[in-house]
């Protein structure tokens, strides 16, 4: 799984760990990803967002999912 946000295009972030003894070692910083029900071209789809884009406004989410009763 890709930890890329499907709107923006944000992803993993590389840098140092500098401990009290400026050891460093490498880490990655990952973008806060959210899996969500959002409206693309009028479908229903679901797309990993980082929640700057939710919180954004640039992703429409889909409304509940209607499951019609059996009789």
């Amino acid at each position: 799984m890709a930890k890329r946000c499907d709107i923006c295009g944000k992803g993993p972030m590389r840098g140092n760990e500098v401990s009290h003894a400026h050891n460093l070692t490498k880490r990655r910083w990952l973008p806060n990803l959210k899996k969500v029900r959002a409206q693309i071209d009028g479908q229903v789809r679901r797309i990993k967002v980082c929640t700057q884009c939710l919180k954004s406004g640039r992703v429409v989410k889909a409304g509940p999912r209607r499951v019609a009763k059996p009789a």
